[in-house]
């Protein structure tokens, strides 16, 4: 590859290679002509560990009150294929992936290929630089995402949580109320209030139903939280916002 070309993929990866040719095998899929030994499948075997371990550890030292189950769930979301393949495509990492004709004739870049490009690429920084770099690479790509994986687990305990209290303390259910909604109908925003035992608490506004009846719950569990700190249940909730 053209040496503007690998400075450019650099720029974009925010890693200078001692050993430029390591990046052009990871970005060389085994159907381009330009492919050897196997083109980036490999570095892909390689980075795959190197990945796992990368997100594996960020998680342990970031998210300190979830158990291993709950870790391993986000760790999943993050590292599927459908996630690596929307990094390469949002970074701009795709324009340079090598394939060969059979491949580039469809509409896209099949997934399960850009994933590989992208663990390939952590494999090729690995080795040219060590863990660390390989480590921040996956991270600062791989964060975002990481956090709106953890948004959405939240906000789906936050009902759950707020179920669980209802039931405990009043053997009922909470009640979900629509109250409002506003916006053209592309745009529309909804207005939800939570009932527990006869309680009406502060609506939720969200972009669908779902989300304004997530808001609506963890307005409620922030109030009773204030009334009963010494719920094992709000105490739960107070530690998942930490």
């Amino acid at each position: 590859m053209d040496a503007d070309i690998l400075r450019e993929c650099e720029e974009i990866l925010q890693y200078s290679f001692n050993d430029r040719t390591l990046l052009e095998q990871a970005l060389t899929h085994s159907s381009s002509k330009y492919s050897v030994n196997g083109g980036n499948e490999r570095l892909e075997y390689l980075g795959d560990a190197v990945l796992g371990l990368s997100v594996s550890e960020y998680l342990y030292k970031t998210f300190v009150n979830y158990q291993e189950g709950e870790l391993t769930r986000i760790k999943s979301a993050v590292v599927s294929g459908n996630s690596l393949a929307q990094v390469i495509n949002d970074i701009g990492i795709v324009a340079f992936v090598n394939i060969g004709k059979g491949l580039a004739m469809k509409a896209r870049i099949p997934t399960s290929v850009l994933a590989n490009v992208y663990e390939a690429i952590v494999a090729s920084i690995y080795l040219d630089g060590g863990l660390e770099p390989a480590k921040t690479f996956c991270i600062r790509t791989l964060e975002p995402l990481i956090k709106e994986v953890d948004k959405r687990k939240m906000m789906r305990n936050y009902k759950s949580l707020l179920q669980q209290y209802s039931q405990k303390r009043f053997a009922a259910m909470p009640e979900y109320k629509m109250v409002a909604e506003r916006g053209p109908e592309h745009l529309k925003s909804f207005k939800v209030e939570v009932h527990v035992n006869n309680r009406v608490f502060k609506a939720g506004w969200g972009r669908s139903k779902k989300d304004a009846e997530m808001m609506a719950a963890q307005v409620a569990l922030e109030e009773l939280s204030q009334e009963f700190p010494d719920d094992e249940i709000l105490i739960e909730y107070h530690m998942s916002k930490d």
